[in-house]
């Protein structure tokens, strides 16, 4: 079966549609930019966005979405995935409704940054390898793409340099290398200017690493400084 992509003028509705979402930033009428964030698996959209704190960027306007029962999807994003519908399809549709509301909004969708951490960061790398195009950025924080195998086929299009984060600890307990570096590899495939980051030791945790990355993300949006 063919992946599901969003079809415009054709939304899915399921268990996330009717969820709430919580913003902070900077007002999104004057801000150059925004981030979506994308909770994980049993956490709550507030828990993320708090992350903003740290990136310390005033014109930057943040909103995470609120999963159904606190997940995306049921089951493990290794599964089959036939085994994470309708979760999974309403996950989707929920990231991409948030970008048609940004975007009505006067943000474009290259001055988006998508991230999610575990859950959410499959989420987010699974969304934007389905919909390709140009993103203000990805960052996949310990997640990769999703389903028990990555079929290279049924993805296709061009991101267009868009910058993508996948990062990872070489002690995560929920995330074999081995996805990390196939999800790595697809976006390669897919014209995205990929960072691939294993930390030594590293559980399934955020680092200041990635936190700087970030920074650097949002420098390189507003100012057109290098990310590296």
């Amino acid at each position: 079966m063919p992946l599901f992509r969003i079809k415009p003028n054709q939304p899915v509705s399921g268990p996330h549609q009717e969820e709430n979402f919580v913003e902070s930033g900077a007002p999104v009428s004057r801000a150059k930019a925004a981030m979506i964030m994308i909770h994980g698996r049993g956490a709550e959209a507030k828990g993320i966005l708090s992350l903003s704190d740290d990136f310390a960027q005033p014109d930057i306007h943040y909103i995470a979405p609120q999963a159904a029962g606190r997940t995306w999807y049921p089951h493990p994003f290794t599964e089959p995935l036939k085994k994470n519908e309708p979760w999974l399809n309403s996950a989707l549709q929920r990231v991409d409704d948030l970008i048609q509301q940004l975007n009505g909004q006067g943000i474009g969708t290259g001055k988006i940054v998508l991230l999610g951490f575990s859950q959410g960061a499959c989420l987010a790398l699974e969304y934007a390898a389905r919909h390709p195009r140009r993103y203000g950025g990805v960052i996949g924080l310990s997640g990769g793409l999703i389903g028990e195998e990555i079929r290279a086929s049924e993805y296709s299009g061009d991101l267009e340099n868009t910058p993508v984060l996948i990062g990872s600890g070489d002690q995560d307990p929920y995330l074999e290398l081995k996805r990390v570096d196939e999800s790595a590899a697809l976006f390669d495939t897919l014209n995205a200017d990929v960072s691939k980051q294993i930390y030594p030791g590293k559980g399934h945790v955020i680092v200041e690493d990635e936190v700087k990355y970030i920074r650097a993300l949002f420098s390189s949006i507003l100012y057109g400084d290098s990310i590296s």
